[in-house]
């Protein structure tokens, strides 16, 4: 479960809308993060010793008390020291990946997003955050990891993962350094299928399978012997009966070749015919039959097999909506 938003991450979050904020565009990967697009804030523990410092510092001066001003200085000069340690370990990384699977829509996407650290310094505890969605990452130099991030689809499509914030409070957690990403990437979300299993349609006749001769599970009828057949097929006891060497053929069932067809789908609305498609090319697909899709504007296949799968729910989920 995400944690609630503090104080500083309410002010990070007003500050994104500010135009002057880096990206301002799009960005094709990777992208480079460098000290102009880094910024940093104080957080909450911050803030309480930036008063707590202050009232030292007020008091000493107050009661020329060089000791205390001595500590205050020195405590100063530490937290100082860790707002850019904070900001060095941004700077320098680069988001070199971001990519998913396809979901049906109302399942959560994992994408994985993958960085890597430049130069010879690490970067531990950093913090990447996708909208309520947030994910953890350590880097020593050099190294290249990945964040999963799961974000939750709602519709069918392309799915923009919008604007992304890596950030770290390490070393001392006085201050949050962040920095906005703004890759440009497109992650596919098929439709989601109708809740209730229906029959695979029809193609009349014997639609339940298509029989081939040919040598399979269940024997067909008898025939004379012909040269190159199996001595196993040989019907001994009929041949010897008939006075003729006679051969057993057998009947194999051959896949189901289907026509899931867009128009004949008339009486449902846009997206329940998508979705009623999108269920027969799974359970098709489950089944091992062959299938042809046929859409206002495409036909697929026949064909069958996941890269079949894919191009037929990639060209639902990219249908026009209605």
């Amino acid at each position: 479960m995400a944690r609630a938003p503090g104080l500083v991450e309410r002010g990070i979050e007003q500050l994104s809308k500010l135009p002057m904020v880096r990206p301002r565009a799009v960005e094709t990967l990777p992208v480079h993060i460098d000290r102009r697009r880094i910024y940093v804030l104080p957080t909450g523990f911050g803030l309480f010793l930036a008063l707590m410092l202050g009232t030292m510092v007020i008091g000493g001066l107050n009661y020329n008390n060089n000791p205390a001003l001595l500590l205050a200085f020195v405590v100063i000069a530490v937290a100082h020291n860790s707002l850019v340690q904070a900001h060095l370990a941004l700077s320098g990384l680069r988001l070199v990946a971001l990519h998913a699977e396809p979901v049906h829509a109302g399942q959560p996407m994992a994408v994985r997003v993958a960085f890597e650290a430049t130069g010879q310094r690490a970067r531990p505890g950093l913090e990447l955050r996708a909208g309520e969605e947030e994910g953890f990452l350590d880097l020593a130099p050099g190294e290249r990891g990945e964040v999963v991030l799961r974000l939750a689809t709602h519709q069918r499509g392309w799915l923009d993962p919008g604007r992304l914030r890596i950030s770290t409070v390490r070393p001392l957690g006085l201050a949050r350094a962040w920095s906005w990403l703004l890759p440009r990437a497109r992650l596919l979300v098929y439709p989601a299928p109708e809740a209730e299993s229906v029959p695979l349609p029809d193609q009349g006749g014997d639609s339940t399978s298509r029989r081939t001769r040919a040598q399979g599970e269940q024997p067909h009828h008898l025939r004379e012997y012909r040269p190159g057949d199996s001595r196993k097929q040989i019907a001994w006891k009929p041949s010897a009966r008939s006075e003729r060497l006679l051969v057993r053929e057998y009947e194999a069932s051959a896949p189901r070749e289907l026509e899931l067809d867009w128009e004949s789908l008339g009486a449902l609305a846009h997206e329940a015919r998508i979705r009623r498609l999108t269920r027969w090319v799974i359970d098709a697909d489950r089944l091992g039959h062959r299938y042809r899709l046929r859409l206002p504007n495409a036909v697929l296949g026949p064909g069958r097999g996941p890269e079949h799968r894919h191009a037929c729910l990639r060209a639902l989920a990219l249908m026009p909506h209605g």
